[in-house]
């Protein structure tokens, strides 16, 4: 076939493509399959509560229609405060089809917060849990006495619970989930998108560095980190999937959708704990389940009262933060198989994956943990993903040790910060999405991060990673939880701080766990404070660690006995 001039650009004759072929990618198409192939199959599970795939969908085209009845139209902004329930798994779908964007909102938050994301956002409808009512209430009550209009609320009534009688706040005639899927009219007809990069969902960061920002999902981006997810997991078909993952968290880190893609089954769950996990593990025969390094240590150190032997392979993807070595170790030693994953919520949730190679299976275990630590490289969603200088933008090189930054780029990077071009064009600087991670390239291409570019602690003129000091402190056998943040110092300009909690019914004093960390690292690296207490978390497991940095930096510096500084 010879080569032409079309329009500009250089085609092969015969490959010109057919518009008339071209659909755009929507996550939504997975539930239409799923329906067909897996119909009788058993799609969400919650308490007694079952419903089958040929249900799922007919539930999340009712709530569509109801939708549109009460007012939604194209790209107009549908809230969600909920735990993960069947009614939070069904949103993810039916929102989309009203062709509608979904706001999935961090169920830690309090009533202020979740005022100000409702406003931010603009959302016509907030559905809120029951169990959430009050947080809910309490956001639009402050947005009514700012002379905002509040949204539609509708509430999703747990099971067992009645319908609370809400006074003063503006909800639907059919104010309760049930109901309003029961009245919708029927025979509706999906509104997919016009362009795959529509956007399908808002997910609000965390919070753990900044203020919150607004992510923009696209259609595209959901489908393709999906089923990215999905491979790069070794989840195969019919799994049986654990939520131990909140679902407003990079909307489950895209498995709401990519679930559907494989008919597997929703095991929803309201409250995690271990207990929990292995009574649903053991109940219903879970192969699948994720959660950052808070939940394997949940895992990990539960009690033996509440543990039960696996009844087959159960992965575990892992990501949110850096998990330590101790933790993968003994998480294998159970009998789990861990997927370490990275990214963030600009990158829809898991970016890379450290692919596990046959030849490492015969290393020691705590090679293997060492190895499975890192990061490792793109997914196949992914375009790229590169270690930079962040002034000039060179590769570092593959030398693990020269530190960059993280960088991505790729149809699995969000479209922007909601009404925030700024934060946007700051944020994809020079091309590349800019992570503010910092990270080396091994030898071998595999990333590894070295720590939040905040999180660095500069003393003496010497970088310390707090992640490097932290895997130390998790190796102690009294140490349950430990983050690492830096304490002002006069004289070294930054001293490590590391607050600990230990495990129940041990106890042991802050200067043994300092000996513990001198005899295994560098004197310079190891803490010059330890202070025990819990740690302030996110709901996704991140530890909160500018509350700590301003408990760090409200101690001062260290004196050395007779009154001089260190």
């Amino acid at each position: 076939m010879e080569e032409r001039e079309d329009g500009g650009r250089r085609t092969m004759e015969g490959s010109i493509r057919c518009s008339a072929n071209y659909v755009p990618l929507s996550p939504l198409s997975f539930l239409e399959r799923a329906a067909v192939v897996y119909a009788d199959r058993t799609s969400v599970i919650y308490g007694s509560t079952t419903y089958t795939w040929k249900q799922t969908r007919d539930r999340c085209l009712r709530l569509a229609s109801a939708l549109s009845a009460l007012g939604i139209s194209r790209h107009d902004v549908v809230a969600v405060l909920a735990a993960n329930v069947p009614a939070m798994y069904e949103l993810h779908f039916a929102v989309p089809m009203a062709s509608a964007v979904l706001c999935t909102l961090n169920t830690r938050h309090d009533s202020a917060m979740v005022s100000v994301l409702l406003k931010h956002s603009e959302a016509k409808i907030f559905f809120v849990d029951s169990h959430l009512l009050e947080i809910g209430q309490g956001a639009l009550k402050l947005l009514s006495e700012s002379n905002i209009n509040p949204p539609t609320m509708i509430i999703i009534s747990d099971f067992n619970d009645s319908i609370p009688i809400v006074r003063g706040v503006h909800m639907s005639l059919n104010a309760d989930y049930e109901t309003l899927l029961q009245t919708a009219p029927p025979n509706f007809e999906i509104k997919w998108p016009n362009d795959e990069c529509d956007p399908i969902s808002i997910n609000y960061t965390s919070g753990t560095t900044s203020k919150p920002k607004g992510v923009i999902y696209s259609h595209r981006g959901g489908y393709l980190n999906a089923i990215a997810t999905i491979l790069s997991n070794d989840i195969t078909t019919m799994p049986v999937y654990l939520w131990t993952v909140p679902m407003f968290h990079c909307n489950g880190w895209c498995l709401a959708w990519g679930m559907a893609a494989q008919g597997g089954i929703n095991i929803c769950l309201r409250n995690v704990t271990a207990k929990a996990i292995f009574d649903m593990i053991a109940l219903h025969k879970v192969t699948n389940l994720g959660g950052a390094p808070t939940v394997l240590n949940m895992i990990i150190n539960a009690p033996i009262t509440e543990r039960k032997p696996l009844p087959g392979k159960v992965g575990v993807m892992t990501g949110a933060a850096p998990p330590p070595s101790q933790v993968l170790s003994k998480m294998e030693e159970l009998g789990f198989t861990v997927t370490h994953a990275y990214g963030l919520t600009e990158t829809y949730g898991p970016a890379t994956v450290c692919t596990w190679k046959p030849e490492w299976d015969a290393l020691p275990l705590e090679e293997r943990a060492k190895l499975k630590a890192r990061q490792g490289l793109h997914h196949i969603g992914m375009e790229e993903i590169d270690i930079k200088d962040p002034v000039t933008m060179k590769s570092v090189p593959a030398d693990g040790h020269t530190i960059g930054e993280v960088m991505f780029r790729g149809n699995t990077v969000m479209n922007g910060y909601y009404k925030d071009l700024n934060a946007t064009m700051d944020a994809m600087s020079g091309g590349w999405y800019r992570s503010g991670d910092l990270g080396v390239r091994q030898a071998d291409g595999y990333i590894q991060i070295k720590d939040r570019s905040k999180d660095i602690i500069i003393s003496g003129g010497e970088n310390i990673s707090s992640i490097e000091v932290e895997s130390v402190l998790f190796s102690h056998p009294t140490v349950l939880e430990a983050a690492v943040v830096a304490r002002p110092d006069d004289y070294w300009g930054e001293t490590p701080c590391a607050f600990v909690k230990l495990k129940d019914g041990v106890n042991i004093s802050a200067e043994d766990i300092m000996k513990f960390c001198r005899a295994r690292l560098p004197h310079y690296m190891a803490p010059r404070t330890v202070v025990f207490e819990d740690l302030p978390k996110t709901s996704t497991g991140k530890t909160q660690k500018f509350i700590l940095r301003e408990k760090a930096k409200a101690m001062g510096s260290i004196f050395r006995k007779g009154g001089s500084k260190l």
